[in-house]
């Protein structure tokens, strides 16, 4: 599938189903053929999960849907989804800042857009005033955000009784037929009263999934365990009833061998065997999703809402946006919201994957499930229910995990004719054997060995549980696997883009020196200048504020300011009383000293231009009419960013810079991560940023874009894997293959190593089962298998692709 087929298309809508019956990768390529003969209609179906993702156009309704499914012989049912509580606001990816200043912050964009729901909210229930005063008790409860669609596979508990009986009736069946000495007088007829239970009520599950099929005239995996444990019990039972003295004496041989060509034991042990697969499997596929459900269960149960002063504790899915609510330290954020009140360090590493604590304060957006560390916050809702972000996360990973990688399209198109093709073989084994050593027993017992060696169990499993593992496991350290595609896309890229701001960066200016000029000290010009700058809303003027205030006394407070003006991106200026004097301060760019009547001369500008040429952002502070001083500050580097573009090259990636700011700046922060100074892209605008994507794919590159998903949506999408960094704008999200919840650059790589690994793991379990497919099959069928073992080498195998896929669960640890 190509990545642009992951989203829906215009005019389509997208149903989840869960089906039951489905035992083998068979019945999977049965349902999407079937589905896919409807006009219009795409499948992707999952086995683990029992479910099915389907893409509908309109003229196609749910009903036909099922009833398509159900005609196959399966029975479907609609997973019901949540209404959005909220209308989305949609953003046009090619729109941005026209320059790589300091990013806007993910969360900021989704204040944005929780201010936009709340305005439509509103006008729907009429004021804000009015859905305050909404008594809570008249609120409807909605469903759960996100349903556990993890307790859809074959449950264990419903095979255990099967197993046990099993079990327990076959050791005396293997017993009795296989060691002489505990044989007794007619032990045949025991035998097949003891095996009886054992093929028919224990291998119900087979022979029901098998009748099923054979009523739509097709054919499945239980088609086979279910042909093979029958023959072998009705060809034993023909036996004892054509010769019912074979058996009468203990040890007695009969002229075709021990037991007279008994297999009672045969069919009791494969049931047993295929059972205890089964078995295995359900509990191998229960802790596979261990992830997923760990992430859908990370939100707070309750939260306690202000309604007129007063707080009330309701369940936090009836939380409605525009809702106070009230977070006190220890307990989880109900849903994303604003900060309205109050300041904390909230743990975002159950959504990020980040163990440092974010420090928030009034109009800091926040995330439902993260822990409130400290402060005591008040929080104003802007997204619940199906539009958060744990509620994406859970929908992104689902999705994910219901679909297919392209590996995996080889083991459909065999599943598809499998089946029918090992019951050709199986005959043929049959009649050969018939044919050319006239040996009925000899010819009963391969063809038998065929059939039951056959059974595609793996092939099925191969691709989905491991991709269920890895998905799950990407979800707990904070990375989303948008499709099974991006598992390929990984494997060939061999160039990644990182946008500087918001990735290599931190996005956020701090001071890096202050140099005095004219005698003064470089104290008092930092004092001055962060004086007026603190009365500025500009990103510079925050840093320079904030590095002034951090160089005062303890309990000391920055000097206020008269008559203070600004003007857009020319600079400030303000009336500063320090040490008893008032002083003129102005704080800008070159022209803004020159409309104050203040030129440097030609041996400072030569200090300034000297600063911008090293990668530094400078700006003069002027006192009295005079140049006082230069403060140089830079955008931050991430303290990860240097030993994760280390790790990137070890995995055969070449990382480029692509930035927006000039070509020192760009250098300078290559050179401090160990970019190549020919690898860096400087100057580039946001549509520019997708022509230099097409550039590189034109000179036969893999490339992957990494960025903060605010500007760069159109490279991301124009890349072949794009990875949106940061906890993530829905812009990013549709944009993107890989979304990183965190803003570690060294996540990043971990991203791209789960997936390969994931990648490694599917291939892996589909070698070995093509291998017991490919060496057990010509085995069987020259009669080099006995048919039990062929049972436990079956079950062996389902049971070894889980177990394999399950590994996925400890990486990163």
């Amino acid at each position: 599938m190509d990545k642009q087929d992951i989203l829906q298309q215009p005019g389509t809508r997208v149903i989840e189903l869960d089906i039951e019956g489905m035992t083998c990768a068979s019945c999977v390529s049965r349902v999407e053929r079937k589905l896919g003969k409807l006009d219009g209609v795409e499948a992707l179906v999952n086995l683990p999960l029992e479910s099915a993702h389907v893409t509908v156009p309109a003229a196609i309704t749910d009903q036909q849907i099922v009833d398509t499914v159900n005609a196959t012989g399966y029975k479907a049912t609609v997973r019901e989804t949540p209404a959005p509580h909220t209308l989305h606001a949609h953003h046009d990816a090619g729109h941005g800042h026209a320059h790589d200043g300091p990013a806007i912050n993910s969360g900021e964009m989704r204040h944005e857009l929780g201010q936009g729901d709340l305005r439509q909210h509103a006008s729907k229930r009429g004021t804000s005033e009015h859905a305050e005063q909404m008594s809570l008790s008249e609120r409807t409860e909605h469903d759960t955000t996100h349903g556990n669609h993890m307790q859809h596979g074959p449950a264990a508990a419903k095979l255990r009784p099967r197993l046990i009986v099993a079990a327990v009736l076959t050791v005396p069946v293997v017993l009795i037929s296989m060691i002489p000495a505990l044989q007794f007088p007619h032990w045949g007829w025991m035998a097949a009263a003891l095996a009886l239970p054992v093929v028919s009520w224990a291998a119900w599950p087979f022979h029901r999934a098998a009748a099923i099929n054979a009523r739509h005239f097709a054919s499945t995996m239980d088609t086979l365990v279910s042909i093979g444990v029958l023959a072998a019990y009705l060809y034993s039972a023909w036996q004892l009833f054509a010769n019912p003295m074979m058996t009468e004496h203990p040890g007695m041989e009969s002229m075709e061998g021990v037991g007279g060509g008994l297999y009672f034991e045969v069919a009791a042990v494969v049931t047993t065997f295929l059972l205890l697969g089964r078995y295995l499997e359900a509990n191998a596929k229960a802790k596979a999703g261990d992830a997923l459900r760990a992430l859908l269960s990370l939100g707070a149960k309750d939260a306690t809402v202000l309604v007129g002063g007063v707080e009330h504790k309701i369940p936090a899915e009836q939380l409605q946006v525009g809702d106070v609510f009230v977070v006190r330290p220890g307990e989880k954020i109900a849903t994303d919201g604003v900060v309205t009140h109050g300041a904390s360090a909230v743990d975002t590493s159950l959504v990020t994957g980040e163990s440092v604590p974010v420090e928030v304060g009034p109009d800091s957006p926040v995330t439902g499930a993260t822990i409130n560390t400290s402060g005591r916050l008040l929080v104003r809702a802007t997204r619940v229910g199906a539009d958060t972000t744990l509620a994406h996360m859970g929908r992104l990973v689902s999705q994910a995990q219901t679909g297919k990688a392209p590996i995996a399209r080889l083991a459909d198109r065999i599943s598809a004719v499998f089946v029918p093709v090992v019951l050709v073989i199986a005959v043929l084994t049959f009649v050969l054997w018939l044919v050319f050593t006239g040996e009925l027993n000899a010819a009963f017992t391969a063809a038998v060995a065929v059939l039951v060696i056959a059974c595609p169990c793996a092939l099925g499993l191969a691709t989905p549980v491991g991709l269920l593992t890895g998905t799950g496991r990407g979800a707990q350290l904070g990375i989303l696997i948008k499709g099974p595609q991006v598992l390929e896309d990984t494997r060939s890229v061999n160039t990644i883009l990182l946008d500087k701001t918001g990735t290599v960066t931190s996005g956020k200016l701090a001071v890096d020196h202050t140099l005095a000029l004219n005698g003064h000290s470089d104290t008092t010009v930092l004092t001055l200048a962060g004086a007026v700058e603190a009365a500025s809303e500009h990103p510079i003027a925050h840093a320079i504020a904030a590095a002034a205030k951090a160089g005062l006394p303890d309990a000391a407070t920055l000097p206020g300011v008269d008559g203070f003006t600004s003007a857009p991106g020319g600079g400030v200026r303000g009336t500063v009383v320090l040490d008893g004097t008032a002083r003129t301060v102005v704080v800008g760019r070159s022209g803004w000293l020159e409309q104050n009547g203040v030129a440097p001369n030609a041996a400072q500008q030569g200090t300034l231009a000297a600063q911008e040429n090293g990668g530094a952002t400078a700006i003069w502070v002027a006192v009295d009419g005079q140049a006082a001083g230069i403060v140089s500050l830079r955008d931050t580097i991430k303290p990860g960013s240097a030993a994760a573009i280390a790790r990137l090259k070890e995995l055969g990636i070449r990382p480029m810079l692509l930035t927006g700011d000039n070509a020192a700046v760009a250098a300078q922060v290559a050179a401090a991560v160990g970019i190549a100074p020919g690898d860096v892209l400087a100057g580039v605008l946001p549509e520019g940023k997708v022509e230099a994507v097409r550039k590189l794919q034109q000179q036969g590159a893999i490339v992957a874009m990494a960025g903060d998903g605010v500007n760069d949506a159109a490279a991301l999408a124009q890349s072949d894997l794009g990875i949106a960094m940061g906890s993530g704008t829905d812009v990013a999200i549709e944009a993107a293959d890989l979304t990183v919840m965190g803003s570690d650059l060294g996540q990043l790589v971990q991203a791209i190593e789960l997936s390969r690994e994931t990648l490694r793991t599917i291939k892996t379990n589909l070698f070995w089962a093509f291998f017991y497919n490919a060496v057990g099959i010509p085995v069987a069928a020259l009669g080099l298998l006995n048919p039990m073992i062929a049972g436990a080498a079956m079950a062996a195998s389902s049971v070894l692709v889980v177990a394999n896929s399950l590994r996925l669960r400890s990486f990163g640890k």
